[in-house]
């Protein structure tokens, strides 16, 4: 797995997701439209209209299927036996780092559509100046956040009995 190159030594993959796949469920259906829009439109044109009606479909298609797929797939949380950590970005990469210990709350938010995909926002409040970290559309977040949960009571039960 390419993310255990961002593991110190001793440290272990609690659990580690994408976002849900419903971020690209609006770039599959742009994807759909402008394919059928293309056909349409190039079964009633010949000649330089048809190859711009197919430049035009690929130019939407690249730009409202293809990033927002590549954003989808370079975007990962992961939770490991000490820090949660984010990384997102196709050219330019970026991360965030949050030590366990500096974690004091753990709370998830489910609006309708959410509770129907089986995903939510994972909020993660620690002792930063930033205060909150939202993870919006992680899949499972209730299972996530008892997780993330009962690791921060046993790192906690650690740091008491040392």
């Amino acid at each position: 797995m390419a993310i255990t190159r961002h593991l110190n030594p001793g440290e272990s993959i609690v659990f580690h997701t994408r976002t849900h796949p419903k971020k690209i469920l609006l770039p599959v259906l742009v994807l759909i439209v402008a394919f059928v829009v293309a056909v349409f439109l190039s079964s009633h044109t010949h000649g330089v209209a048809r190859t711009v009606v197919w430049l035009a479909a690929l130019v939407v298609v690249l730009a409202f299927t293809l990033w927002p797929m590549l954003n989808w797939l370079s975007a990962t949380y992961t939770v490991t036996n000490r820090r949660l950590f984010t990384r997102a970005g196709v050219l330019t990469r970026r991360g965030h780092d949050i030590p366990l210990n500096r974690i004091s709350d753990v709370s998830s938010e489910r609006d309708v559509l959410d509770r129907m995909l089986g995903c939510g926002t994972l909020i993660i409040s620690d002792a930063s100046t930033q205060g909150r970290v939202s993870l919006p559309d992680v899949p499972h977040v209730e299972q996530r956040q008892l997780q993330l949960s009962d690791l921060l009571f046993t790192h906690a039960q650690g740091d008491e009995g040392s």
